[in-house]
């Protein structure tokens, strides 16, 4: 068993930064690939980015040059830094490895 614990949105102005934590325990000897999902209203979930146990980064095209995904061993923590959001970033923003889901976390882009 794996669980995982965000924290870090709020709501923010358009322009803005939020960062984004997710800490991980239990089995976290297993956990290789570490991901960040979100989910606006009425819309399916997505991968936004995706940071494997060598650092290698994958990110959705309509996040890439603004989220950076990065890793903290030590801390067994993942984090999304989200910069020049934008409204359509509105989302429930859910941390997830292998088949666990975190609890979600909500970020809010608006004027």
């Amino acid at each position: 068993q794996v669980q995982l614990v965000e924290s870090g949105g709020g709501l923010v102005q358009p322009g803005g930064s939020l960062r984004l934590s997710c800490a991980a325990s239990g089995r976290i000897f297993s956990i290789n690939t570490m991901d960040w999902y979100r989910q606006a209203p009425g819309k399916e979930r997505e991968l936004v980015a995706f940071i494997t146990s060598n650092g290698r980064t994958i990110y959705a095209d309509s996040v890439k040059g603004r989220f950076t995904i990065s890793r903290e061993y030590a801390k067994n923590s993942v984090y999304l830094q989200m910069n020049s959001l934008k409204v359509e970033d509105t989302a429930v923003y859910y941390c997830h490895t292998k088949s666990y889901w975190g609890q979600g976390t909500q970020v809010t882009v608006s004027s």
